[in-house]
Parts: C-alpha cells; structure tokens; sequence
C-alpha cells in the first residue's frame, strides 16, 4: 500500500550514489578506510573521542554490553547477574543483550508525556545491587540527565545510552549519546541518516575503546595498535598476529559501502535535523491543544525521529479508528516502537523483575502510535492533520 505521509523516504542523492560507486570501482568491499573516516566524522559531529562502526544498532548494543564484561576498570567492569535498569518500552535488541550477558533486568515505567523513564519510579527502582541504568532517548527525545544523574550520584552505577532514534538529539547543548559511558546509534533506513544497515558506538574511554574495536572483529587483535591495553605489544610480525584471538568477539563489521554512505549522510546532518525540527514545529502548533490527543513533550532539543500520537485518558476515541482516519488520510502509522515489551513472549526467557507498575507503558501499548518526520518540508501533512475530525 502506497502512502501519502509514510514513515521514512531516502535520505540520499547523486553523492551517495557515487560514493557506492567509487567503492564498488576500488574492489575493497569489507571494512576499510570510508569506514574509519565515517568513525572520524561522526565522532567529531558527536564530540565524543572515540566512535566504533558496526553493522547495526543491534550489534552496537550487543557489544556495547560486552565490552563492559572485559574491561579491566573495576569501576565499569559487569558479571553475571548484575541488575540493569530499563525502561518498558524499547527495541527488542535493547533488551536482548542484558539476557545474552546473564544480567538481571529491572524494568520501569515511562512518562506518558516524554515517553521516557519516569524518573520518580527510576530513583525509587535503584537498589544496592544496581549496576547499571540503561537510557533509552524514544523518538529522538532526549532524557532529563540532570536529573538521571543526580539519581546516581556517588553510586557505583554505570550509566549507558541507547540512542538509536535519536541522533542529533541534544541535552543542554550536549548531544545524547554522549552522557553515558558508552551510546549507541542506528543508521538503518528509517533512521536520521541511512547506511542501509548500520550502527555506531561512542566513548570517551580508550580501553573501551579499543575491547570494541576487537570484539566487533572476532576478538582478534588485527586492528589494535602495537601498544595496547587489552593485550600485550603485538609482535612486528604480521603473520603471527593474522589470527591471534584474545576476546571473545564477533563479526559485526560493517561494509566499505555502509562507511561510505555515511561520509556523505554525517555532512548532511546538520541539515536533517533542522529541517526535522522545523516540522516538529508545525506538530506541536497542530496538535499540542487537542481535545483527544496527547503528543510527544520535548526535553532539551528533540531530533524529532517521529511523531508520537496518544489517545488522552478519558477520550471515547479507539484506536482503531483513530489509524483509520489517519490512514484515510494519507498517513503510515506504527506502533510506539514495541509498546510494553513485557506483553512479549520472548520475555520468558529474561531473567527480570518489574518495579512498581507499568501502567504509562500498558496505556501506551494499547492507545498509542506514531507517524513518519522526513528531513524535508512536510507542511501538508500537518494541514491535513488539522482536518481531522474525531
């Protein structure tokens, strides 16, 4: 079914085109040197001092947790059993890892208006077996970390990101993704920018660093420096360190199209998230006073991934009809990502507890979806949407 309003268009031109083009010309299609110069790129766009490509912001979260398992900071160093603290409402491979890491999950509830946590249920959550807050920034929205932060404060709590849906995003002038210990990103093709698949991981740490650099390579020491902190000096010798395996890694490599997609996508990022915020905008004038719908509350700058849509406590509206009429209208509707992950059978293989209730969670689940942003002018959809008759 073709729409009118869909949830995501390309983000590519001519330049991308032949970028792909140069790189199937040059004959090196693995991981290479488009690759390490999207790494520079975005970390610099990021201010963060280090950034580590992989093949998705699955695999980026995967390894993210991982790195954290050999690390030999006891600071930042995770076992089996630690507790992480989630939000409900997330992308499944938020989850996954801390179940793949043996890691204890504790699930709290969001704010219905930021669809973020709710940090009066976050600060109540926190036990001396905490180890771990996991921020989750939905919908290009940006988490209260102020205020995340003085929740931890003087703990011995790591605080992460996954920030897949919220490249640009910004937090008293600080980008998200950059206030934890390690973030994540997403540049598959409903994202910000598109490498096709893509993911991306941020750090100031040079040890993290570079345990990421080995695990997203099969835990071999190929791409280390000479002088490193994961092992001793690698020898001179480059058959002997062909295959010298010292972590238990992956292959999670992204390709040399994906990195050089990204070295044109990272120069147009400034652009995309203007022109997203600028619709934003018109979002907010169309629908902020709506007798039926609540709407997403920015905190600090959102990226504005998407626009979230829930039926407002009391209103006879369904949903059902209301995806009725925004279809009839032209528009691509989605659940708000997985709604309450915990309604989910795969939850039975977590190992989990639930702190309070889920009741924003559960109510977003059932009465809540979202429609597409485009990093281009999309006025009409917002005079159609003023047309809509509950």
């Amino acid at each position: 079914m073709s729409f009118k309003f869909p949830l995501a268009t390309a983000t590519w031109d001519q330049k991308e085109i032949d970028a792909m083009h140069n790189v199937i010309a040059s004959g090196d299609f693995t991981m290479g040197k488009k690759v390490s110069l999207f790494e520079r790129n975005f970390s610099k766009y990021i201010d963060s001092h280090y950034a580590v490509m992989v093949n998705s912001g699955s695999s980026a979260n995967l390894i993210m947790i991982a790195a954290l398992f050999y690390t030999k900071n006891p600071k930042l160093k995770l076992k089996r059993g630690d507790e992480v603290i989630v939000p409900a409402v997330s992308w499944s491979t938020t989850y996954y890892p801390l179940y793949q890491y043996g890691l204890k999950i504790k699930f709290v509830d969001i704010d219905i208006e930021t669809l973020n946590y709710d940090l009066v249920q976050l600060e109540s959550a926190i036990s001396n077996k905490t180890r771990v807050v996991l921020a989750v920034n939905l919908l290009g929205n940006s988490n209260d970390f102020d205020r995340i932060n003085n929740i931890i404060d003087g703990k011995n709590i790591i605080l992460l990101e996954d920030n897949c849906e919220s490249m640009g995003a910004t937090f008293n002038n600080k980008k998200t993704g950059t206030f934890g210990v390690m973030g994540t990103f997403s540049s598959f093709y409903s994202h910000h920018i598109s490498t096709m698949e893509g993911g991306t991981i941020v750090t100031n740490d040079e040890e993290l660093h570079q345990i990421l650099i080995s695990l997203r390579s099969h835990g071999w020491t190929r791409d280390l420096p000479v002088k490193n902190l994961i092992c001793d000096d690698k020898s001179e010798d480059l058959l002997e360190e062909s295959f010298r395996f010292v972590l238990p890694g992956y292959n999670v490599r992204p390709l040399e199209l994906e990195g050089a997609l990204g070295v044109e996508q990272v120069k147009k990022l400034p652009m995309i998230i203007s022109e997203r915020r600028k619709n934003a905008k018109l979002f907010v004038e169309t629908l902020s006073n709506h007798p039926d719908l609540l709407i997403q509350k920015e905190v600090g700058m959102s990226s504005w991934f998407g626009f979230s849509i829930i039926i407002r406590p009391g209103s006879s509206l369904i949903r059902k009809e209301l995806v009725n009429k925004l279809n009839h209208l032209g528009f691509e509707i989605r659940p708000i990502v997985t709604g309450n992950f915990l309604k989910n059978e795969v939850i039975k293989f977590f190992d989990y507890e639930v702190h309070g209730d889920l009741k924003n969670a559960e109510y977003l689940d059932k009465h809540g979806l979202f429609i597409g942003n485009q990093h281009y002018s999309i006025s009409n959809a917002f005079e159609a949407l003023s047309t809509l008759k509950i």
